[in-house]
């Protein structure tokens, strides 16, 4: 088994290359990359399974045992990712498949974009799968040069434009977080996370707390956290809807996986704490009223892709192992129903051409399947009970409420706000855009919606209903994930059978 956890990083690579041999066989670069992330979805499910049941799954990369060489660890919390992120990216890239069929405007994927999309896959898995931190800042670099092209697909001034923004903002994070690996090297001596768990708390407060903040700031500004988020909704909107759908579901929560993976395995002493709650609040309230303000569909989600990052970051403020579940809980389905709801937007444009509010309408009795498609979504990421969203909301807010403090009943209150702004902004987008009468942007619909399109769309649907259907077993799954956090010693014997020296 420990042999299958380079293949999530492996296998999008080859078949990268391999794309990029067939770039002018687009057929057959379709079925490599379909071959590949399917491989990839099967192999995270086996990861899975053996760590839940057995423990962390470790590989040394060439032989070189930790702590001198390079560790891919796939504990449970790494594991779940892997299944949820291959899950996302193989159905995007069915939808994106369907897209390229069906047009060949500057909106359809292009040659290049089914090797850059695997190396984004290969980043997204090697940030996951990581055991130390210069690895870590490899796997964010990876998935970034892949985002620059993806971002700027089409070369249109609006994409250029926004693009450059984000790609100044992802250089400076960057530069931030190789400082801070640099800081951890001379400070400690290495950069294994698990060898790093025991000399860090060696370390004086300070110097400690300085590293910590550092850390926080890199993985703060690629989560989009508040205040550093402001580049997220100009940046998202303009790209083709698949990868504004991949960006908003993953690309963030690796910069949350990364800040849970440090929080609770480098800093376990809370020393910031009550930095983290006071950004938690912030952001879910700053992210979820600049998305009621919104007359776009496409902003207004990039709004609440930003707010509803607060509720995770809130679980790992508190901590605790109820809190740690729910948050890992709602990373989970927020990743699936974020990017469901940035596909059916690109829905929405396919079918009418547009996404501004003030120019469509009447879509529920135009084209009822994609209302349906647009509603339980949307339902899910307001907390509607009993949705996955509802489920992961309450255990956040419970964990709140029994670890007591004005702080944390701040923040239960700002999460129940944040719920009921975004049941708001959905209700208004499906008032609009579905239920009035038609506008001049629907007035005279195109043909019916590529079938693949609508197919990858459901499927990322039903994915969102089931994490509802089996909510019990995976709260089993993250809970277990939490504990394992909590303690550390799971992830630090595995990956040094010794002990830490």
């Amino acid at each position: 088994m420990n042999r299958l956890v380079p293949l999530p990083v492996v296998v999008p690579l080859l078949g990268a290359a391999l794309t990029l041999i067939l770039v002018s066989r687009p057929r057959l670069q379709r079925t490599v990359s379909v071959v590949a992330l399917t491989t990839n979805l099967v192999v995270a499910v086996l990861l899975l399974v053996r760590a839940h049941r057995d423990g962390p799954v470790v590989t040394e990369v060439g032989g070189w045992p930790a702590p001198v060489g390079i560790v891919l660890v796939a504990d449970q919390l790494a594991a779940l990712m892997l299944v949820v992120s291959s899950a996302v990216t193989l159905c995007v890239l069915l939808y994106s498949i369907g897209q390229g069929r069906a047009e060949t405007s500057e909106s359809a994927p292009v040659s290049i974009y089914h090797p850059t999309y695997l190396v984004l896959t290969a980043g997204i898995t090697n940030a996951f799968l990581a055991g130390d931190l210069f690895n870590l800042f490899v796997g964010f670099e990876i998935l970034l040069a892949a985002s620059f092209v993806l971002i700027t697909l089409g070369g249109t001034e609006a994409r250029i434009r926004t693009g450059s923004t984000y790609v100044v903002v992802s250089i400076l994070s960057s530069m931030i977080f190789l400082a801070a690996v640099g800081l951890v090297y001379a400070a400690t001596g290495t950069l294994n996370l698990a060898q790093l768990a025991g000399r860090l708390d060696a370390l004086p407060d300070g110097v400690r707390l300085a590293l910590q903040l550092m850390l926080l700031l890199a993985f703060g500004i690629k989560a989009a956290l508040f205040p550093l988020s402001a580049w997220l909704p100009d940046s998202y909107p303009t790209a083709p809807a698949p990868v504004t759908a991949v960006f908003a579901g993953l690309l963030t929560k690796v910069g949350v996986y990364a800040i849970i993976r440090t929080e609770t395995l480098l800093f376990p002493d809370g020393a910031a704490s009550t930095l983290l709650m006071v950004a938690a609040g912030l952001t879910m309230v700053v992210g979820v009223l600049g998305a009621v303000a919104q007359s776009d569909m496409k902003r207004l989600f990039s709004f609440t892709l930003v707010s509803h990052i607060g509720y995770m970051i809130f679980g790992v403020a508190l901590g605790t192992a109820a809190a740690l579940s729910g948050a890992i809980f709602y990373v989970v389905h927020h990743i699936t129903i974020q990017t469901t709801l940035f596909l059916v937007a690109g829905l929405v444009e396919e079918r009418t051409g547009s996404t501004d509010l003030r120019r469509i309408g009447g879509l529920a009795r135009i084209a009822p399947l994609l209302a349906v498609l647009y509603f339980v979504p949307a339902m899910n990421l307001a907390g509607i009970p009993p949705f996955s969203g509802f489920l992961g909301k309450v255990g956040l807010l419970q964990a709140g409420v029994a670890h007591g403090g004005a702080l944390p009943w701040v923040l239960v209150v700002a999460g129940t706000l944040t719920s009921l702004l975004t049941l708001y902004a959905a209700s208004r987008v499906w008032n609009i855009a579905f239920w009035r009468a038609p506008q001049l942007a629907t007035a005279d619909p195109v043909s019916r919606l590529p079938t693949l399109m609508v197919g990858a769309t459901v499927a990322l649907v039903v994915l969102g209903l089931a994490l509802t259907v089996a909510a019990g077993p995976l709260f089993q799954v993250t809970a277990d994930a939490a504990v394992d956090l909590r303690l550390r010693t799971p992830y630090v014997r595995a990956v040094l059978p010794g002990g830490p020296s």
